[in-house]
């Protein structure tokens, strides 16, 4: 396991600690105690840096400290920390010979403990009591032997399991953002793609008549000067017209409206019998007096429209009434569009790259206008689009 020098260096500086405060017990031993505790510090110090190393240290302190026959010492607390480590740091193997280590060092430590040492120290043979009291002594330490080293070692899993958890969970979120970025590039790419066909539609025509009227103008300027003028003023005003509607040439995100001709204001009713017979519950009302609107702006208001119900269907709760209006004043007109989400709806702007706010609001923000999203408190969705008015013209 590859850790940070800063993390390495804690370790080394905590071990070191750990050894200057074992280090008076250990002088009171044998050199065997100095042994154990070099080999357990240095157990401690590389922990994270390579568990396998650090369950090998501490294997050979311990055996050192048993073939001696020498007594528990503070320094075997460091044992805890090294199964910690291998369930929390290790790797595959080293997690599981951390486990088995803890149950075999469990049966060592008992019988070093509770048979080796004692037969030792009192060097005789005992009666049918001792026996009795040498059994239970035996299953007391292995169970709190056991208990400890498992523990310790579950304890490093646990944590292992909610750095990992955190680990999956971080990137997850990174996916979803650089997919979000993915889709949010792919929608700009279908604007532009888009932007050819929106040439043809809207700026051809106006293109073909200034070309028209620049060539009669020209052939009429020498005998009828006042019918060139009169040219000339028509290609002023169907160009300013087209120059109006090249700034808002802005492509339908996900519709597919193959060779038919751009929609305008007067296609709204046939859109919204389409979403009403699809089963939406559309009340629509407009009020104050309609004003002529410029091709792109009224492309801009129907399509604006037409991607807010298609979200209504396909994200919100259809079983409520959808309500869109159309405000007039003398400025331009408002868009209000609200319907009902679902329970299980996310907020707005987490899913806005598929809901096709961002379409919406470039076609409103290219017309001069804003585009406002909300999710009311009472379980709505709110989208209110403000397209200023701009004067049509000829055809």
């Amino acid at each position: 396991m590859t850790i940070s020098r800063a993390k390495l260096t804690t370790d080394i500086v905590l071990a070191g600690v750990f050894g200057l405060a074992c280090l008076p017990f250990a002088l009171l031993g044998e050199w065997a105690d100095i042994v154990a505790l070099l080999a357990f510090t240095a157990a401690l110090a590389v922990r994270r840096a390579s568990p396998g190393w650090s369950l090998g240290l501490a294997w050979g302190g311990a055996l050192v400290q048993m073939l001696l026959l020498r007594d528990l010492q503070l320094y075997d607390v460091a044992v805890l920390g090294v199964l910690y480590s291998t369930a929390a740091h290790g790797g595959r193997l080293v997690k599981w010979l951390g486990l088995v280590s803890a149950g075999v060092g469990a049966l060592f430590a008992t019988g070093y403990l509770a048979v080796v040492k004692p037969l030792i120290d009192n060097a005789g043979f005992v009666g049918p009591q001792d026996t009795v009291s040498m059994v239970v002594l035996t299953l007391v330490l292995f169970v709190a032997s056991i208990a400890v080293l498992v523990l310790s070692w579950t304890a490093g899993l646990l944590v292992r399991s909610v750095r990992d958890t955190r680990e999956v969970r971080r990137r997850e979120e990174a996916a979803n953002r650089e997919r979000e970025l993915v889709e949010y590039r792919y929608v700009v790419e279908q604007e532009r793609n888009r932007i050819a066909r929106d040439m043809h539609d809207v700026v051809a025509h106006s293109l073909a008549v200034v070309i028209a009227q620049a060539d009669g103008a020209r052939f009429a300027a020498p005998n009828r000067p006042e019918a060139a003028v009169d040219a000339l003023g028509t290609i002023a005003g169907v160009a300013r017209g087209a120059l109006g509607d090249v700034r808002l040439l802005l492509a339908e995100l996900r519709h597919d409206e193959a060779g038919a001709p751009q929609p305008v204001l007067d296609d709204l009713d046939g859109l919204l019998d389409q979403v009403r017979a699809a089963g939406l519950d559309l009340r629509f009302s407009e009020t104050g007096e309609r004003l002529p609107l410029g091709t792109g702006h009224q492309i801009a208001v129907y399509r604006i429209v037409q991607e807010g119900l298609t979200n209504a269907l396909r994200h919100g709760d259809t079983s409520e009434p959808v309500h869109l209006e159309l405000a007039w004043d003398a400025d331009g007109v408002t868009v209000s569009l609200v319907n009902a989400r679902r329970a299980d709806a996310s907020a707005p702007e987490s899913h806005a790259f598929r809901h096709g706010i961002p379409g919406m609001r470039e076609r409103a923000q290219l017309t001069g206008g804003t585009l406002l999203v909300e999710a009311g408190g009472d379980a709505t969705f709110r989208v209110t689009a403000r397209i200023p008015a701009q004067t049509g013209r000829p055809a």
